[in-house]
């Protein structure tokens, strides 16, 4: 996917790198997992630490291409699907001014309740921000 809304700097670290001298495949998924709760948090007044959070039920991603320490990266962030008590991601590992993706990842968030762990609506703030990037 190309054209993503929203585009998250990623600083990659000199631990980064694994013994082939490229990104280790969990990297992916730690910039994708940190762009969108960061994204949540600022543009949709997520609170971490309140009653209504988002758990992953299911991830992935295809690797397209390498990259290494110490190459700036993006994460790019679209919504595949709004649901009741969820949300899917469509992500991409970019470099800064490119829109052909390194990585493209997929992450599904339901929200739950914090202190029993089921279902619970995606609070109307942090839809509305979901909704606008639809």
């Amino acid at each position: 996917m190309t054209g993503y809304r929203v585009r998250r700097p990623f600083a990659t670290r000199w631990r980064d790198n694994d013994q082939y001298g490229h990104l280790n495949n969990v990297v992916y998924y730690e910039a994708m997992d940190t762009a969108v709760n960061a994204w949540m948090i600022d543009a949709a007044g997520l609170d971490p630490a309140g009653t209504e959070i988002a758990i992953v039920v299911a991830s992935s991603c295809e690797y397209r291409a390498s990259a290494s320490f110490p190459e700036p990266l993006e994460v790019g962030i679209a919504v595949e699907r709004l649901g009741t008590t969820s949300v899917t991601w469509a992500l991409g590992i970019l470099r800064p001014g490119e829109d052909e993706p390194l990585a493209t990842g997929r992450f599904v968030h339901v929200f739950v309740d914090a202190a029993t762990r089921r279902p619970t609506p995606v609070p109307p703030r942090v839809r509305a921000a979901i909704a606008a990037q639809l």
